[in-house]
């Protein structure tokens, strides 16, 4: 799918890419979901199903705490308070720890949650806002929500897909 360039095109790649997720989040079962076996986001980690659903709703979540805080005059620590560009390993270790008492269903629910909170923003917002100018650095809003929806959705989809064939799940 080409990068999305206006409001219609990030929605439909939000949506489609969540689609795909989701289907392929259901052929999991819970108990499955937190075994670890799949590469880490932190370099010589491993991470379970689990793990990587935590990691896509922490990136969500800091989405919306950015624009957030930028709705109320504030300027966000990109990305995240403590962490900088180059520790994003540690973050993504962050994330399952925010996340580590949730089972599979529940980090599944807070992950949708997160999903129709984004999809919503971005409804409400037009073109401009999300494509007219930069946002942050060189990006706009829409590219960097796009960089923490779709893309992840994405990338998410395929370690799901490649654990599944290493573990010969079908």
């Amino acid at each position: 799918m080409a990068v999305p360039t206006n409001k219609a095109q990030l929605l439909d790649a939000m949506k489609q890419g969540f689609a795909k997720l989701e289907a392929e989040l259901s052929t999991i079962a819970p108990g499955e979901a937190q075994h670890p076996g799949m590469e880490g986001h932190a370099r010589g980690t491993t991470m379970s199903v689990n793990d990587l659903v935590a990691y896509l709703d922490g990136w969500g979540q800091l989405v919306l705490k950015w624009v957030d805080l930028r709705d109320r005059g504030l300027e966000p620590d990109f990305p995240e308070t403590g962490y900088k560009w180059n520790e994003l390993g540690a973050l993504a270790l962050k994330f399952y720890r925010d996340q580590q008492g949730l089972d599979f269903p529940d980090r599944l629910g807070k992950l949708r949650a997160t999903h129709a909170r984004l999809v919503a923003l971005v409804e409400r917002l037009d073109d401009d806002a999300l494509y007219g100018h930069g946002w942050y650095d060189r990006w706009t809003l829409g590219r960097m929500i796009q960089f923490n929806t779709a893309s992840p959705y994405a990338n998410a989809r395929a370690r799901i897909r490649k654990w599944k064939k290493a573990k010969a799940v079908v």
